[in-house]
């Protein structure tokens, strides 16, 4: 069974998209986990997990920030916290994580998620074998890469299909020294308009997203990857979770993004012949509430996206 995994912005949020159909749900605070759609600090953790739990759906906790010395003590005690409250899956990037994770008596499975470095089979079965039940693919493989990527792993193996994709990220606060510089300084708490900060690429007239967070300063793509009517190969080569990735999105955006793919998931799973006939109209209610500034396209799965 196809998962489709889902990033809440709120709790309020998460009741929505249980609503729409969603099965799985990135959470976590931004101090240890990347890009999250929204933050849930550990009161709303708990409550996020015993709703998911209530509703039988799964609550993954982000634990992939790139962390430093600095950093360890406050990752142990989130990886023993995480334990106790027992959310289904802990994402990660570091090494860190999973020696932490490998102390407890009844360890959490892992989601292995390394963003751009996730390419090959033997980098998802290495993970495998220290503890990651899933290995969560980089958004810049071609559909034939992924299809053989799965055919080659022991883990599951998860694939966005909607959503941005981040080009670049700094440790640094970038916009946070820009504004320093220029005596305008801006606090990160504050900066609720960020999310609209665009870099305007005049010759491509693109416009790239740039936020910053706890982890640092990311740079988005110009474009949203939406595969909706091309899913028949993802399906076909059984991959386990297709991820729809909120991020920088509105809430109601994400829902009616989510109640699409639940619906196209459904209907493959019925009949192929009805997906088939029905994906186009898909489509159109995702271009209908589509950002103007913010073109689809279907990422780099047959290599169409250049920037």
């Amino acid at each position: 069974m196809t998962e489709l995994l889902v990033t809440p912005t709120s709790l309020d949020h998460i009741e929505e998209l249980i609503e729409a159909g969603a099965d799985a749900f990135v959470i976590g605070e931004a101090q240890f986990g990347l890009r999250l759609a929204g933050e849930f600090n550990r009161d709303a953790l708990v409550q996020a997990i015993d709703m998911l739990h209530a509703a039988d759906k799964k609550a993954y906790v982000a634990v992939n920030g790139l962390f430093h010395n600095e950093h360890l003590d406050a990752v142990e005690d989130y990886i023993n916290w995480l334990h106790e409250v027992r959310p289904d899956r802990i994402i990660f990037g570091d090494p860190a994580v999973v020696m932490y994770v490998k102390e407890q008596e009844n360890p959490i499975p892992l989601h292995w998620n390394q963003e751009t470095l996730v390419t090959n089979q033997f980098q998802c079965n290495y993970w495998g074998e220290r503890g990651a039940a899933r290995a969560v693919l980089a958004r810049e493989l071609s559909m034939e890469e992924v299809i053989e990527i799965k055919e080659n792993t022991d883990v599951e193996i998860e694939v966005q299909v909607h959503g941005m994709t981040c080009m670049f990220q700094s440790k640094r606060q970038l916009l946070g020294n820009y504004f320093l510089y220029m005596d305008k300084a801006m606090k990160i708490e504050n900066r609720q308009d960020a999310k609209n900060m665009l870099l305007y690429d005049e010759e491509r007239n693109n416009k790239y997203p740039i936020y910053e967070d706890y982890n640092g300063t990311h740079i988005m793509s110009p474009n949203d990857i939406c595969v909706i009517e091309e899913m028949e190969e993802l399906f076909e080569a059984e991959i386990d979770s297709f991820k729809i990735d909120g991020v920088l999105h509105s809430a109601d955006y994400i829902t009616e993004v989510t109640r699409q793919y639940r619906k196209a998931i459904d209907l493959f799973l019925e009949d192929p012949d009805l997906y088939d006939d029905e994906k186009f109209d898909m489509m159109e209610a995702i271009e209908d509430i589509q950002p103007e500034h913010r073109p689809l396209d279907q990422g780099f799965l047959y290599k169409q996206t250049v920037y």
